[in-house]
């Protein structure tokens, strides 16, 4: 629980400890602690045949059957020849537990998520980075490690056409959801669910985005405003995390009534927590496209009948 009061308080203040590692060339990148459970030396592993080349084999850690992936591989990197030289880092998020093996570990930084930023414009669309840095005037680059899994074992995305049925039932022309999640796979996951049951979405790339969409269509567009039914906001996001985002809607006079659902693939009890201290309406871990899709109907249902259209929770 000690552990769990500091990320708390780290994630309330818009800031994060990054995990940072090497591969190759010495090339440094990183990943946020939240998703980390443990950093071990490579242990001795099973190879697996016929698997995915980028998985190097399966180990037994701590009572648990892992799968161990080449990172370096799978962003077309130098590997190791024998991969007990490297380092295997435990992630745990999108509810898998996978070992990621990398070449050496640098340390863990404590950053602002202001200092986080965008990849540079015009990057492939391709690039497992969903964010870059700088430390000690280095660049560091943030991977995308949603991609990699969805890469890797694929992700359904279509919902049930039950759920999708009823969605197209309760949903009003006069209606939209601003979504903002920095994984461009994930805003891929979450728009398939909000087409299928017709629902017109915008999209932003990070809290700060989100929010400046929020201020403007307040101050510039009421008639835009008053068709926000809710945000689905991600947790880890460059510039603006999704916690910061929830509380500086709080404060918002003209923005504060507005629903909105945390979605992200972190784990913990922590995320609960912040829910209640930032003041935001639910939690759903990532990614199970009924399960969001269920929560966007819960949404629909309590302002079925309401006319005009507000943004009340």
């Amino acid at each position: 629980m000690d552990g769990v009061d500091r990320l708390t308080q780290l994630a309330g203040h818009n800031r994060l400890e990054l995990l940072m590692f090497h591969l190759g060339d010495k090339q440094r990148f990183g990943i946020n602690v939240f998703k980390v459970q443990e950093v071990i030396h490579c242990p001795a592993l099973t190879r697996i045949p016929k698997s995915n080349p980028v998985i190097r084999g399966i180990a037994d850690i701590r009572g648990k059957t892992i799968p161990i992936l080449d990172l370096a591989m799978v962003i077309g990197y130098p590997t190791l020849d024998d991969p007990q030289e490297g380092f295997i880092v435990i992630t745990e998020y999108n509810s898998k537990v996978l070992g990621y093996l990398v070449s050496g570990v640098d340390r863990i930084i404590n950053m602002n998520w202001e200092d986080i930023l965008p990849p540079p414009k015009g990057m492939s669309s391709g690039s497992y980075l969903t964010a870059v840095t700088r430390v000690d005037d280095r660049f560091v680059g943030i991977l995308d490690v949603e991609k990699i899994l969805a890469d890797l074992c694929g992700t359904p995305t279509e919902v049930s056409d039950s759920l999708a049925s009823v969605g197209r039932e309760l949903k009003r022309e006069d209606m939209f959801i601003l979504v903002s999640d920095d994984s461009a796979v994930a805003r891929k996951q979450i728009s398939r669910p909000l087409e299928q049951m017709g629902v017109e979405h915008v999209l932003a790339k990070n809290g700060r985005e989100a929010f400046d969409y929020l201020l403007d269509w307040s101050r510039n567009d009421p008639e835009k405003m008053s068709r926000l039914i809710m945000v689905i906001s991600d947790i880890e996001m460059p510039e603006m995390d999704g916690y910061t985002f929830t509380a500086e809607v709080r404060k918002d006079a003209a923005l504060k009534e507005i629903y909105i659902l945390l979605h992200s693939s972190l784990s913990g009890v922590f995320n609960n927590a912040m829910v209640e201290k930032v003041g935001a309406n639910q939690f759903i871990p990532k990614y199970d496209p009924d399960i969001l899709t269920q929560a966007v109907l819960d949404r629909l249902k309590t302002i079925e009948g309401k006319t005009p259209l507000t943004t009340a929770a």
